[in-house]
């Protein structure tokens, strides 16, 4: 699988990876496959790509914006399978993770989802109102797909929980850095390193960590003891103004590779 093989490779150069997130369809649906080469070029490792939905309960304004300005132009299940199919016409290798909702899922229909989103070229789901108690019955059609689940696991989550997902993660573990929505700034590297060792400790999967991670010093903090680091709420606000698809790209390759120097 795509992110097995990009994670063993990374720890083979001992680099720590670099995962960006936008949302797909913002600023412009037709943008966003461009957009996600123009990541890969200034060294993003995975794309995590995220599904538009009306209620981000756990997104900040930043994203919560640009899954309204996304919607209002159109953006459905559909166009998002369709972007990713577009990215895997000149992209084979880059690993992407769908983020989202439960809901529009169900929708669409699970298993259908699941096999629809493999064919296309993603690699796995990031479901973050679908924790792992709530996930075991759906897990059977993920894996016939051949397709990952990523769970995130908080500060506030309970050390059982932890063992729970630590010993079920596939893909990479999602660390989220602080107990709030995107697109906050309460990084705390001491606290979210010795979270990550424990982590580490109890899993044979990589840990990511997201959330509060905005920046070459913020993801430079914490580089040492994370796999990878994810940005997202910084990155989709400079993309929010672009008023052309070469203004967008640009912005992404510039916001991205000093990002990228420093975890190099």
């Amino acid at each position: 699988m795509r992110l097995n093989s990009t994670f063993a490779e990374l720890k083979n150069r001992a680099v720590t990876g670099l995962i960006p997130f936008i949302t797909c369809g913002d600023p412009h649906p037709d943008w966003t496959s461009d957009i996600m080469h123009a990541l890969v070029a200034a060294g993003a490792d995975v794309i995590e790509l995220g599904m538009p939905f009306s209620d981000p309960v756990a997104d900040g304004p930043v994203i919560e914006k640009a899954s309204e300005r996304a919607i209002a132009k159109g953006v459905t299940l559909h166009v998002v399978l369709d972007t990713v199919r577009q990215f895997r016409q000149t992209n084979t290798h880059t690993p992407i993770v769908l983020m989202g909702y439960l809901n529009p899922i169900l929708q669409y229909g699970r298993s259908d989802f699941f096999q629809a989103a493999q064919s296309a070229g993603a690699d796995a789901l990031l479901l973050v109102d679908c924790p792992i108690e709530e996930s075991e019955a759906m897990r059977p059609e993920l894996h016939a797909a051949h397709m990952q689940q990523i769970f995130l696991v908080a500060p506030t989550s309970s050390p059982a929980r932890r063992v729970r997902m630590a010993a079920s993660a596939e893909g990479f573990l999602y660390y989220v850095s602080f107990a709030g929505i995107t697109g906050g700034s309460q990084l705390d590297p001491v606290a979210v390193n010795a979270a990550v060792a424990d982590l580490k400790a109890m899993s044979r999967a990589p840990v990511a960590v997201g959330f509060g991670v905005k920046d070459a010093a913020s993801a430079k903090s914490i580089a040492a003891h994370a796999d990878a680091v994810v940005v997202g709420s910084a990155l989709v606000q400079c993309l929010a103004n672009c008023s052309t698809i070469d203004e967008a790209q640009a912005v992404a390759r510039e916001f991205l590779a000093p990002i990228r120097a420093a975890l190099s």
